[in-house]
């Protein structure tokens, strides 16, 4: 069994592999050429180029169920057409021995992909997303696309968040209870110096209630903001983009400030299941195989997978902005849509036994 498990593991696992390494190749290609309309200031082709590279380790993660799926219908598609699938269940491997050999290496897979997605993503985005914004330019108020953050009645844009928490251009508006702007600031640099920020380079205007305003410049200057570098490196990251601790500790953070946190429950649930989700669509390849595509050729089987790919993934796009708008739980828009992988998969391996 030992070998019967080394041989089907290994045709799938090496399929898997060539499927993410096309799909990736393709993915990145597209990606650079997106960034190359976006090139201005500092930000030219060779800045795009490592920008679309540093994003690589996320897209790996983001892209693995889909390579998953594919691959394991390429791999097993391959043993069927020489007919081994064959020959294995005429000597009495069942079909559940058979998934779990499958299943084997790909959990060594989704072991790699919750790594890549906990430690190695969130830096390489961070990164990325900091170099852009710097070249694109940092040094004037909300001079790139940057990131918004409200504490209180404090707004604050910030244009670049370097990895080891400096920031670059950071705008703020203070407004009072009645919404009034109290004074609008800009600093060129920030950093954090034991409870509060030390910013650099920084031009104030204050209103008065007379409608004057007066203009101040100052070196150096602290502002007392409770955003720890750790938050601040969550903060500057889509909500996909970020582990599951930085996505925790977030919205926690945000339900202290009475925020809105459930768009990063939405990411907290979806990142988490991943691996489910990798799980039942390697299922359903698997009920495939021995079901309706069972002799089919390997373009049909390529088809069917890219399309069972998408239809998921736009089933889960759907249901999770639904699940803020209508106001149910995002553990149920992440969740439903593997339920269904299982039901189908199930239902076709009862009908292919």
């Amino acid at each position: 069994m030992r070998r019967l498990d080394r041989h089907i593991g290994s045709a799938v696992l090496l399929s898997i592999l060539v499927v993410l390494a096309v799909i990736l190749g393709l993915d990145l290609l597209f990606a650079y050429i997106n960034e190359l309309d976006e090139l201005k200031g500092g930000y030219g082709a060779a800045q795009a180029l490592s920008y679309t590279l540093l994003s690589l380790p996320r897209r790996v993660h983001d892209l693995l169920p889909l390579a998953a799926l594919v691959g394991c219908l390429v791999g097993l598609g391959t043993l069927a057409s020489n007919s081994e699938l064959t020959i294995m269940r005429a000597a009495g491997v069942s079909i559940a021995r058979i998934t779990f050999s499958v299943m084997k290496p790909l959990l060594v897979l989704m072991l790699l992909g919750v790594l890549v997605g906990e430690y190695v993503a969130p830096y390489s985005e961070n990164m990325a997303a900091s170099r852009k914004a710097i070249a694109v330019g940092s040094n004037e108020a909300l001079k790139s696309k940057g990131l918004w953050h409200r504490e209180g009645n404090d707004f604050l844009h910030i244009n670049a968040v370097q990895p080891n928490g400096v920031l670059y251009g950071v705008t703020r508006y203070r407004f009072d209870d009645q919404r009034r702007l109290l004074d609008a600031s800009f600093a060129s640099r920030a950093s954090v110096q034991e409870d509060d920020w030390l910013m650099e380079d920084v031009r104030s205007t204050h209103f008065a209630e007379s409608g004057e305003s007066t203009v101040t410049v100052n070196l150096q200057e602290r502002w007392s903001i409770h955003l720890s570098p750790e938050l601040l490196k969550v903060v500057v990251l889509d909500a996909d983009a970020l582990p599951l601790t930085g996505i925790w500790h977030y919205q926690k953070y945000l339900a202290d400030q009475g925020l809105d946190n459930q768009p990063y429950w939405l990411a907290f649930w979806k990142k988490l299941f991943q691996p489910l989700a990798t799980a039942a669509l390697v299922f359903v390849a698997v009920s495939f195989v021995f079901g309706p595509l069972r002799s089919v050729t390997m373009g049909q089987r390529l088809f069917t997978g890219v399309l069972v790919g998408f239809v998921f993934q736009i089933g889960q796009d759907l249901l999770g902005p639904s699940s803020l708008v209508f106001g149910f739980s995002p553990l149920i828009a992440v969740l439903l849509p593997i339920l269904v992988l299982v039901l189908l998969g199930s239902y076709l391996l009862r009908r292919a036994g």
